[in-house]
């Protein structure tokens, strides 16, 4: 797979280390000489094609193979430049995949697929979300947010009290916009299957999808109470 990163910061560049060790082809652009430095157009420097430009401007984006890409990850610091490279990426080059980084929690509502966002992360809400998943047992965290918010990822660590203790996943109520993903039991991961128990302690992740809160309601209800 091919992918395009916009964004030389930490969070770029240990994207890009990992895609790499993973046997991903990886492209980075930075408009900051001092981060790019002599790797700019050189050969991959450990796997990395480095480029030295404005990720917001066409001609640049053309110029670096933007329409070979199989995913665009906007990676800056900068919101507005986050925006602008999803945008110019879904509308202009057609990129299958646009992921977007979201520095400010109160802009995440723009990200979308108007400007040719296809998933975001907002670090801070993320990061938000799992303190509440520790400390909040018996309440309905969400983690992420897909498709404008279209579909989301939440989780529930099941109290002793939840309605779902005991029942098989096909048992427990859940709406038919939902499906159970993951379950973390003791530290382990369990695939989740129509006729597996759920116990208390249980991390149970849901994606939900559909417009509206009513699906979310009904996942609460079967979980929580």
């Amino acid at each position: 797979m091919k992918v395009l990163i916009a964004g030389a910061g930490s969070v770029g560049k240990h994207m890009a280390q990992q895609l790499v060790q993973s046997g991903h082809e990886v492209t980075i652009v930075d408009n900051d000489p001092n981060v790019v430095g002599d790797k700019d157009e050189r050969s991959p420097v450990n796997g990395v094609t480095w480029y030295l430009g404005d990720a917001c401007e066409v001609t640049f984006l053309d110029k670096v193979g933007i329409h070979e890409v199989d995913v665009v990850a906007a990676a800056t610091g900068d919101d507005e430049d986050n925006l602008v490279v999803s945008l110019l990426s879904k509308q202009e080059f057609a990129v299958p995949r646009v992921v977007a980084r979201v520095n400010n929690p109160k802009n995440e509502w723009m990200f979308t697929e108007m400007w040719g966002v296809d998933v975001s992360v907002s670090t801070p809400h993320l990061l938000t979300a799992l303190v509440e998943e520790a400390v909040n047992v018996g309440s309905l965290v969400r983690l992420l947010s897909l498709e404008g918010g279209r579909a989301r990822l939440d989780e529930v660590t099941l109290a002793e009290s939840s309605p779902a203790i005991g029942k098989e996943i096909r048992d427990a109520g859940f709406p038919r916009e939902s499906a159970v993903v993951a379950i973390v039991r003791a530290g382990h991961v369990v695939v989740p299957r129509l006729d597996t128990v759920l116990q208390s302690g249980d991390e149970v992740l849901v994606l939900v999808s559909g417009e509206g809160d009513e699906a979310d309601q009904v996942v609460r209800q079967a979980l929580v109470g």
